[in-house]
């Protein structure tokens, strides 16, 4: 099983996770972060660390959130791996909360 980051990221992308992540399977978009399924070893270190609580264990993930597995896994492949924190983008805190946002993921 791997973590996965959901909707909740979009448009925050705070990297307060990847400063904690033992693996670097963190990889970063324009307005949102995935993890990589193939390096995540499944510590769970970076759940507590998400402002957002964007994420997730697999099978814990709302079944509203089930596509994120395939976006996590398919967009790990194409970003860049990020392995210290650089920062929420500058509206994060007026996003966070917001529900409905995934037409907002910027590839």
């Amino acid at each position: 099983m791997t973590h996965v980051v959901t909707e909740a990221c979009i448009k925050c992308r705070y990297t307060d996770c990847v400063d904690v992540c033992p693996v670097d399977c963190f990889h970063i978009g324009p307005n949102f972060l995935v993890i990589d399924p193939e390096e995540c070893i499944d510590c769970a270190v970076c759940v507590a660390e998400c402002p957002a609580e964007a994420i997730y264990a697999e099978e814990d993930l709302p079944q509203d959130q089930m596509d994120f597995i395939r976006i996590n896994a398919e967009l790990a492949t194409e970003w860049e791996v990020i392995s210290k924190s650089m920062g929420a983008l500058p509206d994060a805190d007026e996003w966070k909360d917001k529900p409905n946002k995934r037409e907002l993921l910027e590839r």
